[in-house]
């Protein structure tokens, strides 16, 4: 039975090396090329005719529009709606990963917590410099709990400091782990299929229910990602 981790393996299609740098095209680098060319597809062929009566894609593309942005207004405030299309390239692109690693063979690059930390830390760097541009140098008051005593400011500061600077770490498991634990299961309990011959049809039953949550999963991951970005772009906005 092969290893059910053999499906996280990075390999290499292209090598590229660039000094000590390895630079090489990955089967990770390719099916995020694949969900980005996907998403953009689908936005751009559904909107292409934009006839009054909406088709049935420009009908999902619109509904996936409207739902980005409510998720925006209500988590972000109004000032929000202003990074509204990298709120909806986020979310899509999470979930264009996330979906199409679940077709037997893809690999879902989401799986991996070097990139799901790599978007956190760009989403973190991008919140706090929209802080610093809204608010300047005040933006610091963030981390100066409201009303607390001035006695303990020297202890509380910091703390709400390192707070912020594991909110990265904190977004990136999250996605990281659920799709990992997902395939992982769904990889073991499809080796009990064959290998246990007549009495397969259980863990098939299991595998079939597990697959079919993951769909779930893959999605709800998705929005959680995106409204914690929504929730750390309205701390930058309005510091409360």
């Amino acid at each position: 039975m092969a290893s059910p981790l053999e499906q996280f393996e990075i390999k290499r299609f292209l090598p590229i090396l660039v000094g000590n740098a390895d630079l090489s095209f990955t089967n990770s680098a390719l099916w995020m090329v694949i969900s980005a060319g996907a998403v953009y597809a689908f936005v751009v062929w559904g909107t292409s005719r934009r006839a009054v009566v909406p088709g049935r894609l420009q009908s999902l593309v619109e509904m996936g529009y409207e739902f980005i942005a409510s998720t925006v207004r209500e988590n972000a405030g109004k000032d929000g709606m202003k990074f509204f299309p990298w709120i909806f390239t986020l979310f899509f692109f999470i979930l264009a990963g996330n979906m199409l690693g679940m077709i037997p063979g893809a690999f879902t690059f989401t799986s991996h917590i070097i990139v799901t930390f790599f978007m956190a830390i760009c989403v973190i760097v991008a919140v706090t410099v929209i802080g610093f541009y809204v608010h300047g140098v005040g933006f610091m008051k963030f981390f100066v709990p409201h009303g607390a005593p001035a006695a303990m400011l020297p202890l509380m500061v910091p703390i709400e400091i390192l707070s912020y600077c594991i909110r990265p770490v904190s977004l990136s498991i999250r996605l990281f782990v659920n799709m990992m634990a997902g395939h992982t299961m769904m990889k073991v309990f499809a080796g009990f299929v064959i290998a246990m011959g007549l009495f397969g049809v259980f863990p098939l039953a299991i595998t079939v229910a597990i697959y079919g949550f993951e769909f779930l999963v893959a999605f709800l991951q998705a929005y959680i990602f995106t409204v914690l970005t929504c929730l750390y772009l309205h701390d930058a906005l309005y510091m409360h």
